[in-house]
């Protein structure tokens, strides 16, 4: 990397969506992986489906290792430039983030809540004629 960081639009990186020509963006940075496509274990098919948008998520969830991660440095062409990530409606992977935990404690939440109103129900039903 240059000393000077190149900021790259979504536009410009949507239009790089083909195996001839495919850039990703992971973790805010933007890279021309389309000499790696043919040889990517998972295929050329998940790459170019991951264009057009923050594939951070696509690649931290099939844990990738520490070599892959290397790899990419070959691949970076700059970062993204943020503030057009929210003019398509796409919020930085820290909001993504914020949302998967809201969701992931309100599934663990609501069913303890469920639980204990059902014992409570229990227990004043069974206590309550006493």
């Amino acid at each position: 990397m240059g000393s000077e960081t190149k900021l790259i639009s979504l536009d410009e990186v949507s239009k790089h969506d083909k195996k001839n020509d495919c850039w990703l963006i992971i973790s805010g940075k933007v890279y021309d992986i389309t000499p790696f496509v043919d040889d990517h274990p998972g295929g050329d098919e998940i790459m170019v489906l991951a264009t057009k948008k923050d594939a951070t998520e696509d690649f931290e969830d099939v844990g990738h290792s520490q070599n892959a991660r290397n790899m990419l440095t070959d691949y970076y062409v700059g970062d993204i430039d943020i503030n057009t990530m929210s003019k398509k409606g796409q919020g930085s992977g820290l909001q993504q983030a914020s949302g998967i935990l809201s969701n992931t404690i309100l599934m663990l939440v609501l069913p303890l809540l469920m639980l204990v109103l059902a014992y409570a129900l229990y227990y004043f039903a069974n206590h309550a004629s006493v």
